[in-house]
């Protein structure tokens, strides 16, 4: 990732932040993998050497693309977005302000109301801010037997979160594809399973689940529907606890419902699985799925679109389907922001020592060109979020390298258990078991591992199967040995740059599309009904709310 040049460097030095050990007597030291254990770790898997290179094939770096924008989720998004916080609640990316600096993130996104009206106003102000809705992907590649399997992540980011109060709001989705043939949707290929996080739970659906799975199948993508609270924070008063700050839900109202009303004057609104009528003011849609982008009519959002793709209404107010503002998102890459955090980086301009792993890379991180930005060994990386707005300059939140779902170890549930059950998988801590009875260490040979430091291919893919009810077991597997290498078919895609940074990218606004005429006859029956007619896009509103005229 190529950050905008900063303009402002920091010191490093935050108070009450203590440097971690870094010198070689404090780091922990690997064990020496002998070519004995790798055997028999692949044995306990199941294949031998020879039989997993007869049966290994890789993807292309343009399938592995491919792959992600398929299967792109499209978010409905309640919004918030009236008393000037027109644009809060749009999805971003890490440098929207351009100024290389992800401290000040917070900070200045409180001020995208000022973006927004200097937009409408044409005075040119905040015209180098890029905007540039984003979603931070990162895939893994496995051979399961002679079958290939993905797990396909996407994290949505928001620069502020609960009342604007947090920085960097991370909602993930993640995806496990099998059957996989080297073109998506192919034949023999099916989602397993698609998990989403509700803050501090993993919630997993299944296509057998009761409502099941519920897409948007085009011809271009296969798109998880997703509906996104605002970033209010939680009222504890008066409403249930899950649908706010941002908080990603599965939707239940089927995409052929949502499909017949989205251009119409029906309030925009879907049922979740727990929870119903509720609102939709923005519309996120995979700028790699053309279909998609056509069907929702989206559009970039850019300096020049900005106040017409914004929400002005509160997350109450209910505003009917063609009102919605539908705006595409790109794909970049999680391993774009992992080397800001690497201790051999300008890592305090962004990040606190207050959390920190290390990280035992057997290769480099590399962008997008395939050279190394992060060299290979023992590695240190800060996690914990800076925040200058905050007087002691601690973030809300750690970085995704300190959450569990970047490397699987997380407690797969089928409903939102508040409050949380005590069942931890322990899988940094070597207390996690899978199915076949291995912790992490027993899968990759390192056993020293435990409660000490990652291996960069230490993942755990779940199966789909609930086992909520027990403490450091889930149901999947540890992935084994030398799974991410080529010979076996793998790729370990959390350490790899694969979409083009694209710096100071300014998309060019959609052409306007040439109107279709309204039928004379319709217009004139909405009026003899008692409706509204709106001719910018041929739609009756009735007297009653949501009613649809024909």
């Amino acid at each position: 990732m190529k950050l905008s040049p900063h303009r402002n460097p920091q010191t490093g030095e935050h108070t009450g932040s203590a440097l971690p050990p870094s010198s070689s007597s404090a780091r922990p030291v690997a064990l020496t993998r002998s070519l004995t254990i790798v055997a028999l770790v692949l044995l306990t898997l199941g294949f031998g050497a020879s039989h997993a290179h007869a049966q290994a094939w890789s993807l292309t770096k343009a399938q592995r693309q491919a792959y992600l924008h398929y299967y792109a989720p499209v978010i409905l998004q309640r919004a918030d977005g009236n008393n000037g916080k027109q644009g809060r609640d749009w999805i971003t990316n890490f440098d929207f302000d351009q100024d290389g600096d992800f401290s000040n993130n917070r900070v200045n996104w409180l001020n995208i109301h000022n973006y927004v009206n200097a937009s409408a106003s044409g005075s040119g102000a905040y015209s180098n801010w890029r905007i540039r809705p984003t979603v931070y992907t990162s895939l893994i590649e496995y051979m399961d037997g002679s079958s290939k399997s993905l797990v396909l992540f996407y994290h949505v980011y928001h620069a502020s979160d609960k009342d604007g109060n947090d920085i960097h709001d991370w909602e993930r989705v993640e995806i496990v594809v099998r059957g996989v043939t080297g073109t998506p949707g192919g034949g023999g290929e099916y989602v397993n399973h698609v998990t989403a996080t509700m803050h501090g739970e993993q919630l997993i659906r299944r296509p057998y689940d009761t409502g099941g799975l519920n897409f948007m199948q085009t011809a271009t993508g296969k798109h998880i529907l997703f509906w996104a609270a605002d970033e209010n924070d939680w009222d504890a008063g008066s409403d249930p606890y899950g649908y706010h700050a941002h908080a990603l839900w599965h939707v239940k109202t089927p995409y052929s419902t949502i499909a017949s009303r989205m251009n119409t004057s029906a309030e925009a609104e879907v049922n979740l699985h727990y929870a119903s009528d509720n609102n939709v003011h923005y519309v996120f849609v995979p700028e790699g799925s053309q279909s998609a982008v056509d069907a929702w009519g989206a559009q970039p959002l850019s300096y020049a679109t900005a106040s017409g793709l914004a929400s002005y209404v509160d997350n109450g107010t209910e505003v009917p389907w063609y009102s919605t503002k539908r705006i595409t998102y790109e794909l970049q890459d999680v391993a774009d922001i992992t080397p800001t955090h690497w201790a051999g980086s300008q890592w305090y301009i962004h990040w606190l020592t207050n959390n920190y792993r290390y990280i035992l890379l057997e290769s480099p991180i590399l962008n997008e060109a395939g050279q190394p930005e992060v060299s290979a060994g023992m590695q240190l990386f800060y996690l914990r979020s800076r925040d200058i707005g905050k007087s002691d300059g601690v973030g809300a939140d750690a970085a995704v390298l300190d959450k569990k779902p970047i490397w699987g170890t997380y407690s797969a549930e089928l409903n939102s258990e508040i409050p949380w059950s005590q069942d931890e998988f322990g899988g940094f801590e070597g207390l996690g078991y899978d199915s076949y009875g291995r912790t992490r260490g027993a899968a990759s040979g390192y056993y020293d591992s435990h409660n000490s430091y990652w291996w960069q291919h230490d993942f755990f893919v779940h199966s789909g199967e609930i086992t909520s009810d027990q403490t450091n077991y889930e149901a999947g597997i540890w992935l084994v040995g030398a799974w991410y290498t080529a010979a076996y078919g793998g790729f370990d895609g959390r350490w790899v740059q694969l979409f083009d940074d694209r710096p100071g990218y300014e998309p060019a606004p959609s052409p306007t599309p040439t109107p279709t005429p309204c039928s004379e006859t319709s217009a004139q029956e909405c009026e003899m009904n008692g409706g509204t007619w709106n001719s910018t896009n041929c739609t009756c509103k009735a007297l009653c709310s949501g009613c649809e005229i024909p």
